[in-house]
Protein backbone atom coordinates (compact mmCIF):
# COMPACT_ATOMS: atom_id res chain seq x y z
CA UNK A 1 0.00 0.00 0.00
CA UNK A 2 1.09 3.60 -0.98
CA UNK A 3 0.94 5.55 2.27
CA UNK A 4 0.42 9.12 3.16
CA UNK A 5 3.54 11.59 3.46
CA UNK A 6 2.75 13.06 6.40
CA UNK A 7 0.56 12.83 9.05
CA UNK A 8 0.78 16.05 11.57
CA UNK A 9 -1.46 15.57 14.62
CA UNK A 10 -2.58 19.04 16.48
CA UNK A 11 -4.94 18.98 19.91
CA UNK A 12 -7.38 21.81 20.01
CA UNK A 13 -6.48 25.09 21.62
CA UNK A 14 -7.46 25.58 25.13
CA UNK A 15 -10.79 24.76 25.86
CA UNK A 16 -13.19 25.86 28.86
CA UNK A 17 -13.37 22.31 30.45
CA UNK A 18 -9.29 22.68 30.38
CA UNK A 19 -9.65 25.27 32.57
CA UNK A 20 -12.69 24.16 34.97
CA UNK A 21 -11.90 20.56 35.59
CA UNK A 22 -8.11 21.57 37.11
CA UNK A 23 -10.05 24.18 39.10
CA UNK A 24 -12.54 22.32 40.58
CA UNK A 25 -10.15 19.73 41.94
CA UNK A 26 -8.03 22.65 43.69
CA UNK A 27 -11.03 23.76 45.29
CA UNK A 28 -12.26 20.22 46.14
CA UNK A 29 -15.74 20.61 44.30
CA UNK A 30 -17.44 18.02 42.62
CA UNK A 31 -18.81 20.42 39.69
CA UNK A 32 -17.43 22.39 37.29
CA UNK A 33 -19.91 24.52 36.39
CA UNK A 34 -19.91 23.56 32.87
CA UNK A 35 -23.37 22.31 31.81
CA UNK A 36 -23.00 21.81 28.00
CA UNK A 37 -22.23 18.51 26.43
CA UNK A 38 -18.65 17.89 26.05
CA UNK A 39 -18.92 18.27 22.04
CA UNK A 40 -20.12 21.80 22.86
CA UNK A 41 -17.41 22.72 24.61
CA UNK A 42 -16.09 26.04 23.62
CA UNK A 43 -12.56 26.97 23.33
CA UNK A 44 -11.04 30.11 26.34
CA UNK A 45 -9.60 32.99 24.55
CA UNK A 46 -6.57 31.54 25.21
CA UNK A 47 -7.48 28.65 23.27
CA UNK A 48 -8.38 30.65 19.98
CA UNK A 49 -5.21 32.57 20.60
CA UNK A 50 -3.17 29.23 19.93
CA UNK A 51 -5.58 28.69 17.17
CA UNK A 52 -3.75 31.96 15.78
CA UNK A 53 -0.83 31.23 16.12
CA UNK A 54 -1.20 27.78 14.74
CA UNK A 55 -2.39 29.16 11.43
CA UNK A 56 0.76 32.19 11.60
CA UNK A 57 2.54 28.81 12.18
CA UNK A 58 1.24 26.95 8.81
CA UNK A 59 1.54 30.47 7.08
CA UNK A 60 4.68 31.46 8.00
CA UNK A 61 7.99 31.15 5.91
CA UNK A 62 9.59 28.61 6.23
CA UNK A 63 6.60 27.31 7.41
CA UNK A 64 6.55 25.74 10.96
CA UNK A 65 4.37 22.88 9.54
CA UNK A 66 4.24 22.23 5.68
CA UNK A 67 1.08 23.04 4.79
CA UNK A 68 -1.23 19.99 3.89
CA UNK A 69 -3.22 18.67 1.50
CA UNK A 70 -5.75 17.39 3.44
CA UNK A 71 -7.63 18.78 6.84
CA UNK A 72 -9.72 16.42 9.01
CA UNK A 73 -11.07 17.46 12.12
CA UNK A 74 -13.00 15.85 15.15
CA UNK A 75 -16.48 16.95 15.00
CA UNK A 76 -16.62 18.38 18.68
CA UNK A 77 -16.59 22.31 18.68
CA UNK A 78 -13.12 22.90 20.39
CA UNK A 79 -11.53 21.23 17.53
CA UNK A 80 -13.71 22.61 15.10
CA UNK A 81 -12.52 26.48 15.88
CA UNK A 82 -9.56 25.55 16.54
CA UNK A 83 -8.87 24.85 12.75
CA UNK A 84 -11.65 27.30 11.51
CA UNK A 85 -9.34 30.13 13.46
CA UNK A 86 -6.39 28.55 12.64
CA UNK A 87 -7.27 28.45 9.16
CA UNK A 88 -8.19 32.20 9.01
CA UNK A 89 -5.29 33.66 10.51
CA UNK A 90 -3.43 31.70 7.70
CA UNK A 91 -5.78 32.92 5.02
CA UNK A 92 -4.61 36.58 6.61
CA UNK A 93 -1.28 35.79 6.15
CA UNK A 94 -1.21 34.94 2.33
CA UNK A 95 -2.39 30.85 2.85
CA UNK A 96 -5.37 29.13 1.81
CA UNK A 97 -5.81 25.95 4.08
CA UNK A 98 -7.79 23.51 2.74
CA UNK A 99 -11.59 23.15 3.42
CA UNK A 100 -11.40 20.50 7.23
CA UNK A 101 -13.43 16.85 6.87
CA UNK A 102 -15.16 16.25 9.95
CA UNK A 103 -14.61 12.77 11.05
CA UNK A 104 -16.54 11.02 13.87
CA UNK A 105 -13.84 8.67 14.73
CA UNK A 106 -11.51 11.38 15.53
CA UNK A 107 -14.03 12.38 18.52
CA UNK A 108 -12.08 12.45 22.25
CA UNK A 109 -12.42 9.47 24.78
CA UNK A 110 -15.95 8.61 25.16
CA UNK A 111 -16.88 8.43 28.65
CA UNK A 112 -20.42 7.41 29.14
CA UNK A 113 -22.65 8.20 31.93
CA UNK A 114 -19.52 10.43 33.33
CA UNK A 115 -19.37 13.06 30.74
CA UNK A 116 -18.10 15.98 32.12
CA UNK A 117 -17.85 14.55 35.55
CA UNK A 118 -15.05 15.54 37.88
CA UNK A 119 -12.74 12.42 39.48
CA UNK A 120 -14.35 13.50 42.87
CA UNK A 121 -17.43 13.37 41.68
CA UNK A 122 -16.92 9.75 40.48
CA UNK A 123 -15.70 8.46 43.45
CA UNK A 124 -18.57 9.92 45.53
CA UNK A 125 -21.41 8.32 43.14
CA UNK A 126 -20.30 5.40 41.95
CA UNK A 127 -18.03 3.75 44.45
CA UNK A 128 -18.35 0.01 42.79
CA UNK A 129 -17.21 1.66 39.31
CA UNK A 130 -14.27 3.66 40.49
CA UNK A 131 -12.94 1.05 42.36
CA UNK A 132 -13.20 -0.85 39.52
CA UNK A 133 -11.61 1.84 37.26
CA UNK A 134 -8.13 1.83 39.57
CA UNK A 135 -8.04 -1.78 39.34
CA UNK A 136 -8.66 -2.35 35.75
CA UNK A 137 -6.48 0.54 35.03
CA UNK A 138 -6.83 4.01 32.95
CA UNK A 139 -6.42 2.27 29.75
CA UNK A 140 -8.50 -0.70 29.79
CA UNK A 141 -11.42 0.93 31.23
CA UNK A 142 -14.59 1.33 29.73
CA UNK A 143 -17.05 4.08 31.97
CA UNK A 144 -20.73 2.67 32.09
CA UNK A 145 -23.44 3.71 29.65
CA UNK A 146 -20.65 3.41 26.63
CA UNK A 147 -17.79 4.25 27.65
CA UNK A 148 -14.74 3.72 25.49
CA UNK A 149 -11.19 2.13 26.71
CA UNK A 150 -7.69 2.70 24.76
CA UNK A 151 -8.49 -0.38 22.55
CA UNK A 152 -11.41 1.48 21.93
CA UNK A 153 -9.74 4.20 20.56
CA UNK A 154 -7.17 2.43 19.04
CA UNK A 155 -9.81 0.56 16.52
CA UNK A 156 -11.52 3.70 15.68
CA UNK A 157 -8.03 5.71 14.37
CA UNK A 158 -6.94 2.33 12.84
CA UNK A 159 -9.74 2.60 10.70
CA UNK A 160 -9.58 6.16 10.21
CA UNK A 161 -5.31 5.51 9.51
CA UNK A 162 -6.19 3.17 6.84
CA UNK A 163 -8.81 5.27 5.08
CA UNK A 164 -6.30 8.02 5.14
CA UNK A 165 -3.52 5.87 3.30
CA UNK A 166 -5.76 4.21 0.78
CA UNK A 167 -7.45 8.00 -0.96
CA UNK A 168 -4.51 9.93 0.08
CA UNK A 169 -1.32 8.27 -0.44
CA UNK A 170 1.70 10.77 -0.98
CA UNK A 171 -0.24 13.07 0.86
CA UNK A 172 0.25 15.61 3.96
CA UNK A 173 -2.94 15.20 6.17
CA UNK A 174 -3.53 17.33 9.08
CA UNK A 175 -5.41 15.85 11.81
CA UNK A 176 -7.04 18.50 14.37
CA UNK A 177 -8.13 16.60 17.85
CA UNK A 178 -7.73 15.62 21.49
CA UNK A 179 -5.06 14.44 23.22
CA UNK A 180 -6.28 10.70 23.25
CA UNK A 181 -6.12 10.85 19.95
CA UNK A 182 -2.80 12.29 19.43
CA UNK A 183 -1.44 9.48 22.03
CA UNK A 184 -3.63 6.39 20.26
CA UNK A 185 -2.04 7.58 17.09
CA UNK A 186 1.58 7.42 18.45
CA UNK A 187 0.56 4.08 20.37
CA UNK A 188 -0.68 2.38 16.68
CA UNK A 189 1.88 3.33 14.91
CA UNK A 190 4.49 3.01 16.81
CA UNK A 191 3.40 -0.12 18.22
CA UNK A 192 3.55 1.49 21.81
CA UNK A 193 3.00 -0.08 24.77
CA UNK A 194 0.94 0.61 27.86
CA UNK A 195 3.73 1.36 29.72
CA UNK A 196 5.24 3.49 27.26
CA UNK A 197 1.80 5.54 27.43
CA UNK A 198 2.32 5.26 31.01
CA UNK A 199 6.13 6.94 30.28
CA UNK A 200 3.97 10.14 28.00
CA UNK A 201 1.38 10.64 30.55
CA UNK A 202 4.24 11.02 33.18
CA UNK A 203 5.85 13.98 30.90
CA UNK A 204 2.57 16.20 31.60
CA UNK A 205 0.40 14.83 28.65
CA UNK A 206 -0.40 16.67 25.23
CA UNK A 207 -0.14 20.30 25.35
CA UNK A 208 -3.43 22.21 23.77
CA UNK A 209 -2.11 23.36 20.55
CA UNK A 210 0.72 21.04 20.32
CA UNK A 211 2.03 19.63 17.18
CA UNK A 212 3.07 16.02 16.71
CA UNK A 213 4.39 15.15 13.43
CA UNK A 214 5.02 11.52 11.66
CA UNK A 215 6.49 11.45 8.58
CA UNK A 216 6.96 8.83 5.68
CA UNK A 217 10.58 6.84 6.48
CA UNK A 218 11.61 3.48 4.88
CA UNK A 219 7.74 2.09 3.92
CA UNK A 220 6.35 3.21 7.08
CA UNK A 221 5.60 6.16 9.33
CA UNK A 222 7.57 7.46 11.69
CA UNK A 223 7.89 9.74 14.44
CA UNK A 224 9.33 13.38 13.36
CA UNK A 225 8.62 15.18 16.26
CA UNK A 226 6.17 15.19 19.19
CA UNK A 227 4.09 17.96 21.01
CA UNK A 228 6.31 20.34 20.15
CA UNK A 229 5.21 24.21 21.08
CA UNK A 230 7.80 26.62 19.91
CA UNK A 231 5.07 28.34 17.76
CA UNK A 232 3.52 29.18 21.01
CA UNK A 233 5.87 31.20 22.90
CA UNK A 234 4.50 34.13 23.82
CA UNK A 235 0.78 33.08 23.18
CA UNK A 236 -1.53 34.94 25.42
CA UNK A 237 -5.24 35.48 25.45
CA UNK A 238 -5.77 37.92 23.05
CA UNK A 239 -2.53 38.42 22.00
CA UNK A 240 -1.17 35.61 19.71
CA UNK A 241 2.24 36.71 19.22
Amino acid sequence: MVLIAELTAVRHGQSLANVAFPAARAAGRLETGITSRDADVPLTALGRAQATALGRALAAEPPVIRPPDVVVCSPYLRARRTYEIAAEAAERNGLLLPTPKIDDRLVDRLMGDWEMTTRLAIEARFPVQSAQWRAEGTWLFRAPGGGENFPDIAARLSSLLADLHARHPRQRVLVVAHDAVVVVLRQIIEDLSYDDLEQISATGGIRNAGITRFTHRDGRLALAEFNTVTHLSGVRAGHPR
